[in-house]
């Protein structure tokens, strides 16, 4: 168990993936903010912290290397996107992250959804997502 894991034994984590415009990102891959939640029971969710990734630090970049090193996610219990490969969710999931998908373009939206067990299905995961874009 990490640090920041043991901090919140007695808590879900749940990350969501932010993109450059605040909304949930549309691809898990390439967000490079993630912010962590702690929740527990009905309680209103609190912030615990943020991840901060680099390009090379990216989801979808850990995924590629496949190199057995562990993610900053895996420190989460439940993680939350617009859209993700099949890989990448069984990658996660062989260390106990869960990464759902959503349609929901709002954050807190979609942790209050996940909460009530109503987060809506998730996008089709699109290949050119995957690519990164320099702009």
């Amino acid at each position: 168990m990490s640090f920041l894991r043991g901090l919140y034994h007695d808590r879900k984590l749940i990350a969501l993936a932010l993109g450059n415009n605040g909304s949930l990102a549309p691809h898990a891959g390439r967000a490079l903010r993630w912010l962590v939640y702690a929740v527990s029971g009905d309680s209103e969710p609190s912030l615990a912290w943020t991840h901060d990734l680099t390009d090379t630090g990216c989801l979808h970049e850990w995924h590629v290397r496949d190199d057995g090193n562990r993610h900053p996610l895996h420190d989460v219990d439940v993680a939350i996107a617009g859209s993700a490969g099949d890989g990448v969710i069984r990658n996660l999931l062989q260390r106990n992250t869960e990464l759902l998908t959503t349609a929901e373009v709002s954050p807190l939206k979609a942790l209050a959804a996940y909460q009530a067990g109503t987060l809506a299905e998730g996008l089709p995961h699109e290949e050119p997502h995957c690519y990164k874009v320099d702009k």
